[in-house]
């Protein structure tokens, strides 16, 4: 499949007064047309920085790409200009945000928010802006555009604003759609109408999309691959079949057991126990270690090396390395 992204070892810090927090630590993964991507992972493991570090949107100070690349149509997006990256954004590669309230304009109509944009990055006559724009609305689902696009954002509810978010990330077809958990906010009925209009979207235009989520269950229903994060590494990654059926990470098969299935009535959730590694000094060896039922010794000593087990699915655990005792060894 063709690439439309590649993030190659990337490492993003933020400055603080109590010193430098390492929140993401040597991230890579590639971007296939018309694939949808989940990085899943708790609170804090990095995902939502990681996709904010595709957009250059994390604030500088304190934040900054401290090494690695984001390679898009031959540029390293972290390196280029900002001038350069803002005729990217919205463009080539669009964000949806987790509170579609934040990013909607509350004085101004949706049909002005939606056109503005449409004028802003193609110059776009009024008219065919507006054409454009109630197109979009029609495709997400938004009942009458035409007496719709004259109202505010608070003259809807939240799944609606949701739909007008998206509807403003696409109004310009980008390449890419990064969606930074576009569900949590709602309800789970809600919740599945705007994940089978993710699907219907990318159906009929192919876009490529990432999805940042805590939700399994989310997952479940749109992912084509998924990369799991903890303490700003990817810790495992496969397509959903391998990630579902065969997690290998201790952490990946935690996250599983965590979230309740309807096929196993009867069956208790299994807490992960502990909490994440500070990041202020992470540790040298697994980070999940301290939290781990299986950990070794050689898995406080060094990192594990990446295992190969499919074409497509990789873990970083000693359990899986038949070099762990070699490790070890060298390691005393």
């Amino acid at each position: 499949m063709e690439k439309v992204l590649e993030v190659k070892d990337l490492h993003v810090t933020f400055s603080t007064y109590g010193g430098e927090v390492k929140a993401v630590r040597g991230v890579s993964f590639d971007l296939h047309k018309g694939e949808t991507l989940a990085i899943v992972g708790e609170s804090g493991c990095g995902k939502s920085v990681t996709s904010q570090s595709i957009m250059r949107l994390i604030p500088s100070p304190p934040g900054r790409i401290a090494s690695g690349s984001v390679l898009y149509k031959g540029k390293d997006l972290a390196k280029i200009s900002e001038k350069e990256m803002r005729k990217i954004r919205g463009a080539d590669i669009s964000m949806i945000f987790q509170d579609p309230m934040t990013a909607l304009n509350p004085t101004l109509t949706i049909g002005k928010q939606l056109v503005e944009g449409i004028i802003q990055h193609d110059g776009s006559p009024k008219e065919k802006a507006k054409k454009r724009a109630l197109e979009m609305l029609n495709l997400v689902g938004i009942p009458d555009p035409e007496m719709r696009f004259k109202n505010y954002p608070h003259e809807f509810s939240g799944g609606m604003r949701q739909r007008i978010v998206i509807a403003m990330a696409l109004v310009c077809e980008p390449e890419i759609l990064i969606a930074d958990e576009p569900t949590t906010a709602l309800d789970v009925t809600i919740q599945a109408q705007i994940l089978d209009l993710f699907k219907e979207i990318q159906r009929k235009t192919n876009v490529s999309i990432i999805l940042i989520t805590h939700d399994l269950g989310v997952v479940a229903q749109v992912a084509d691959r998924i990369a799991v994060m903890y303490a700003g590494k990817i810790v495992e990654a496969g397509n959903r079949r391998e990630i579902f059926y065969k997690p290998q990470h201790p952490y990946t098969k935690g996250l599983l057991q965590s979230v309740p299935r309807l096929d196993l009535e009867g069956e208790d959730l299994v807490p992960i126990m502990g909490s994440p590694p500070d990041l202020f000094s992470p540790p040298v060896g697994c980070p999940f270690t301290a939290r781990c039922d299986f950990a070794m010794e050689v898995c406080d000593k060094a990192y594990p090396f990446k295992t190969h087990l499919t074409k497509e699915h990789h873990v970083d655990c000693w359990l899986q390395d038949k070099r762990a005792q070699k490790m070890l060894s060298a390691a005393k």
